[in-house]
């Protein structure tokens, strides 16, 4: 418990860092810090995807994502990103691609060792298939996995069934 309560304790303080200087828009996450994060918005209608840079679909999907959290966030919508790549290349690669390539795009870093640890939170029988985003109800519950790409039309119209 102690454990959990200052791997949570260091979560919420990379996050509240990374908002006061507006500068870091990829923010460190571990299981712990991803369950207190889904727990925060039960409530609200959530996508949580799971992505990487070196996943083609991944970024042909990012500027939906983007689109969906402008365009639905006043209907009880959250957007969870968690890019799945390896936390060692964070300086190197992924925070210069985004950048580069997403620079309105704000996400969550996973600091776990393996894909399968941060992904098991919300389903433990994932198959690896990037990407893949679940859709949560107000209750928190899983309503649906969705693997591959889906256009801006397919996610609207599934969150919006949802937020009603």
């Amino acid at each position: 418990m102690r454990r959990q309560l200052a791997a949570f304790a260091c979560t919420i303080w990379l996050c509240l860092t990374a908002t006061a200087h507006g500068t870091d828009r990829l923010i460190p996450l571990d299981v712990a810090g991803l369950r207190a994060e889904l727990s925060a918005l039960e409530g609200r209608v959530v996508l949580i995807n799971f992505w990487a840079t070196w996943c083609r679909p991944c970024l042909e999907e990012i500027p939906t994502l983007m689109q969906l959290q402008t365009k639905l966030q006043d209907n009880g919508f959250s957007l969870v990103a968690v890019s799945l790549d390896d936390a060692a290349s964070v300086e190197t690669r992924v925070k210069p691609f985004m950048n580069k390539q997403f620079p309105g795009f704000t996400s969550y870093l996973s600091i776990e060792r393996d894909m399968d640890s941060m992904t098991s939170v919300i389903d433990p029988a994932w198959n690896g298939i990037l990407p893949t985003s679940y859709l949560l109800a107000r209750d928190g519950s899983v309503a649906e996995r969705l693997q591959g790409i889906y256009s801006a039309e397919e996610f609207s119209e599934k969150i919006l069934a949802l937020s009603k």
